[in-house]
């Protein structure tokens, strides 16, 4: 019998969808069919999820396996990573992927079910933990993580969102249990909330802020990587599927790698797949998951993103959603070291981040132009008005890459710089005598 890989169709994708039957099964058929949970709109995830579904190398390389089955890929699309741990620990989810703090509750609830898993490879991270922003309403007037106390904010607890959310107000003085009121709400629930303005503020992990931002409904107020601690999505499998087909996984984490070297040669055409199969903005997209994005994109478990999970035990601990996790015993590297081989593993595991950069997206083009310094991209700007589909520019402290005409600019002397958030900015004006925030027409002006 001719082996076929096939993927099984979705209703719709932008919509969750509920896990039915049982996952790495096998039919009658000697089909077996392998269930992978993601998150499309989590758009950290796409190498293991929405842009690699899209490309089909999952299906491509278990017909390579040629081991006299046939493979059926059954893609199941959530919202948050919460109910993907349900399933893979109700045995309907072979592989998953999620962000760092819902795969420590994954670890925790696969352990204490007995049925446990392993985080096997990474997907998006950002090393000071830029992933994550809290936003206000565009008209808000609140400037300051010290202005939320007493006020109500939105996030959805138990995720990396919420954990920036925590460990933000802690480092402002206020408590995160009594200072402000929170509400557990999934992310497009919050995002609702604050249009509506039934609440102050929204703090949420990817794409969200950047969607709020671009669409004229949010602005950030507080800028996740100036906590300067990594957070990341990876990908979790059930220990008990890992061990029965480990080259299915492989081939899972083979095709990741290569859908993350798509996405790193390819970064606008890969934007515009995910919006396309989302229903996202590319330009959105193309803020986190661009040549200079927010997010870098690896297969490797880097020891600093394990270090920094090690850390998150204790926010989630102090939450009570969770007890201990041993995370020694969760992380588990073999299967990706397997597939992908010891120097190409290695080499993936050395690699910096790329610098970061001030980037344009032309109106029409294929391409994006990257300069030198925020002033530069400015100036461009002013030369080709109209002609620009988006720009995006660093954050002067955090490195953090964000929309040029959403960040607060600051003139100081001939420099020009952005921001992400008006404190940061004001903070950086009450250090340096001469400095002082301009608006973005005032930017555009000074540099042309």
């Amino acid at each position: 019998m001719k082996r076929k890989a096939i993927a099984a169709s979705a209703a719709v994708l932008l919509l969750p969808l509920s896990a039915c039957g049982g996952s790495a099964r096998a039919g009658d058929d000697n089909t077996v069919t392998i269930t992978v949970g993601y998150q499309s709109k989590t758009i950290n995830t796409v190498t293991a999820g929405t842009l690699l579904r899209s490309l089909g190398y999952f299906e491509q390389q278990l017909d390579a396996l040629h081991d006299g089955h046939t493979y059926k890929v059954d893609w199941q699309d959530y919202a948050t990573g919460a109910p993907i741990t349900a399933d893979m620990t109700a045995g309907k989810i072979d592989i998953g992927s999620m962000g760092d703090f819902p795969l420590l509750l994954n670890a925790a609830r696969g352990k204490q079910l007995g049925q446990p898993t392993r985080l096997v490879s990474v997907t998006g991270y950002n090393l000071r933990g830029g992933l994550n922003t809290v936003v206000t309403a565009a008209d808000s007037k609140l400037t300051s993580l010290a202005d939320l106390k007493g006020k109500k904010v939105s996030t959805s607890i138990g995720s990396a969102a919420d954990g920036t959310l925590v460990r933000a107000l802690q480092r402002a003085g206020i408590d995160p249990d009594k200072g402000i009121s929170k509400l557990n709400q999934q992310p497009a629930m919050g995002a609702s909330a604050l249009s509506a303005g039934s609440v102050d503020a929204l703090s949420q992990f990817v794409a969200w802020p950047g969607l709020l931002a671009y669409q004229g409904k949010a602005k950030a107020l507080y800028d996740g990587a100036q906590l300067n601690l990594p957070t990341f999505h990876g990908v979790v499998a059930r220990e008990a599927f890992a061990k029965q087909r480990p080259a299915v996984l492989e081939a899972f984490l083979k095709a990741q790698a290569e859908a993350t070297d798509y996405l790193n040669a390819r970064p606008v055409t890969a934007a515009e797949k995910v919006a396309e199969a989302t229903g996202l903005p590319a330009e959105v997209v193309y803020l986190y998951n661009g040549a200079h994005g927010i997010a870098t994109f690896d297969p490797a478990v880097k020891p600093a993103l394990v270090s920094a999970l090690k850390q998150d035990v204790s926010v989630l601990k102090a939450a009570k959603l969770t007890g201990d996790v041993d995370v020694d015993s969760f992380v588990d590297d073999r299967y990706v070291r397997t597939a992908l081989g010891t120097a190409d593993y290695a080499k993936r595991l050395d690699a910096a981040p790329p610098a970061s950069a001030s980037e344009v997206w032309p109106k029409g083009g294929g391409k994006t132009t990257s300069f030198g310094s925020p002033k530069e991209l400015l100036a461009y700007m002013a030369r080709h008005d109209g002609d620009i589909r988006a720009a995006y520019v660093p954050d002067a402290t955090t490195r953090t890459l964000w929309f040029a005409d959403k960040a607060v600019w600051v003139a100081d002397g001939g420099q020009l710089l952005p921001f992400v958030t008006r404190a940061t900015a004001q903070a950086y004006v009450d250090a340096h005598g001469g400095a002082q925030v301009v608006s973005y027409a005032d930017a555009l002006r000074r540099a042309s």
